[in-house]
């Protein structure tokens, strides 16, 4: 697949959910990209904006699976994996497979289940597979992950640990809708007939894993390597940080300009590409000093102050 008939059958979707999902065309294209660069995604704001129904159009459209599992202090790991049952017909144990056998799994205010049950979710999450009494079951790709939170009500949850927080290719908000916008959204449901919008697939399971293989063929300059790399050891060697970011983030970052650049219908990647999801892949691998607690510096703000700093290299045209 070339990157000229990537976008196009990208935009085919994006189109769909964009008559449905009312001023987000922006937070679609990220989160499209995400998901086509082959990562998870958490999606912190607020309730109300449509979190949950982006993550179950977005399986409409592709088509994929989908399950939604609302997470709760008394969600077991097993609620989430499956576990095994004694057949008495049989005089055997099977298994029983739980929610997490689907293509896209929505993980609904994630941290409001235990630091056990999120484990669980974080082997599918790195190993596309789930251990249940010690057999192990490989998950279909693709294996993707939308995982929400409240950032303002933080009664009875338990904070995502920094190495589950990684694991998340980016981390984006939805935002409140303009006025126009939300008077769109009221003609639009009143137009339906309905709460629950529906979209019909765009794309099939294996041509979703066909634009996945695509981005493969996106090239790279040596220079904008370099420049991704030195965004990620800037992050190291700041001062308002005492966490900076991994080399998984390189490589994170490096897969989300890919995508993005396949979204553009371009065969390789431009500055400009690893800037605009520079934010989104980095912000939430950032840990602030103890200091800069509760002041005007936003992790978000410290990698657009960095982004200013380095000088990025030309971009080259082919």
């Amino acid at each position: 697949m070339t990157p000229g008939e990537l976008a196009a059958r990208a935009d085919d979707a994006l189109d769909v959910l964009s008559d449905i999902v009312v001023g987000k065309e922006e937070v679609l294209r990220l989160l499209f990209a995400a998901l086509l660069a082959n990562g998870h995604v958490l999606i912190e704001d607020v309730p109300g904006v449509a979190k949950t129904t982006i993550a179950s159009l977005l399986a409409s459209v592709l088509g994929l699976s989908f399950r939604r599992v609302q997470f709760t202090p008394d969600l077991l790991p097993a609620d989430l994996t499956g576990s095994f049952i004694f057949d008495q017909r049989r005089s055997e144990f099977t298994f029983r497979r739980g929610p997490i056998f689907t293509h896209l799994l929505l993980a609904d205010e994630i941290n409001r289940a235990t630091p056990k049950t999120q484990s669980a979710l974080l082997e599918a999450m790195q190993e596309c597979q789930t251990t249940v009494e010690g057999e192990s079951f490989v998950l279909e790709p693709p294996f993707l992950v939308i995982a929400t939170q409240n950032p303002i009500e933080l009664e009875g949850t338990y904070p995502l640990p920094e190495a589950e927080l990684d694991r998340f290719l980016v981390r984006i908000g939805v935002g409140y809708p303009s006025a126009e916008e939300e008077v769109r959204i009221l003609r639009l449901r009143r137009a339906r007939r309905s709460d629950r919008p529906r979209a019909e697939a765009v794309l099939a399971r294996d041509e979703f894993l066909e634009m996945q293989a695509a981005l493969e063929d996106i090239f790279v300059e040596p220079s904008v390597e370099g420049y991704i790399v030195n965004l990620v050891r800037a992050t190291r060697e700041d001062s308002r940080l005492a966490l900076g970011a991994s080399p998984r983030a390189s490589l994170a970052l490096m897969g989300m300009a890919r995508a993005v650049a396949g979204l553009d219908g371009r065969g390789f990647v431009i500055p400009d590409d690893v800037k605009r999801v520079a934010s989104a892949v980095l912000a939430h691998r950032l840990v602030l000093r103890p200091e800069n607690w509760g002041g005007r510096i936003s992790t978000a703000h410290l990698v657009g102050s960095l982004l200013v700093q380095l000088t990025a290299p030309a971009a080259e045209v082919r």
